[in-house]
């Protein structure tokens, strides 16, 4: 069974990613990650150099090669876009929506021009998130808030969410 985190760029998808796959003792793959090697540059670069259309068929596309078993899977953003790449996510395991807040997203974030966020011309971040709550929660198995909370917290929530989620799985 597969775990897959999705949530809002800054809510911890990576973070929360690499330290489940220490717990559970799974393989975590960073989608982003996956493009920057494939492509051999920063996803801010792609973007820039290539266009956003561009960007979108690659990650659809890298998303999709996804096909390995008991894996964490740390995707982008906006992987919840594709009804194809979140399909192929389901069938193979959980999905766990990391929610956070836009007030905290702003101050997590930052200055988050060279971060790849997917934004049209003259979308803000909380633009954003109002475009992408709807779709994080219809493919979430799972909320977990991670709104302020220290790390510590949230972690145990999610440890305990995914240890009953994966006793489910099994049956």
């Amino acid at each position: 069974m597969n775990i897959t985190f999705i949530g809002m760029p800054g809510s911890g998808k990576s973070c929360m990613g690499r330290i489940i796959s220490r717990k559970f003792k799974m393989k975590i793959i960073d989608g982003d990650k996956l493009i920057e090697q494939r492509v051999g540059k920063p996803l801010h670069t792609i973007i820039e150099e290539n266009g956003l259309e561009y960007f979108k068929r690659l990650e659809e596309e890298t998303l999709l090669s996804i096909n390995e078993d008991n894996i964490i899977i740390s995707p982008g953003g906006s992987a919840v876009y594709y009804d194809s790449v979140m399909k192929h996510f389901k069938s193979r395991g959980i999905i766990v929506y990391l929610y956070v807040s836009p007030t905290v997203l702003k101050e997590r974030l930052g200055d988050f021009s060279k971060r790849g966020i997917v934004l049209k011309e003259g979308q803000t971040i909380e633009d954003l998130y109002y475009e992408r709550a709807p779709l994080l929660e219809k493919w979430a198995d799972v909320t977990v808030s991670c709104d302020g909370k220290a790390y510590s917290k949230y972690q145990a929530e999610l440890v305990q969410k995914i240890t009953a989620l994966k006793e489910n799985f099994r049956r």
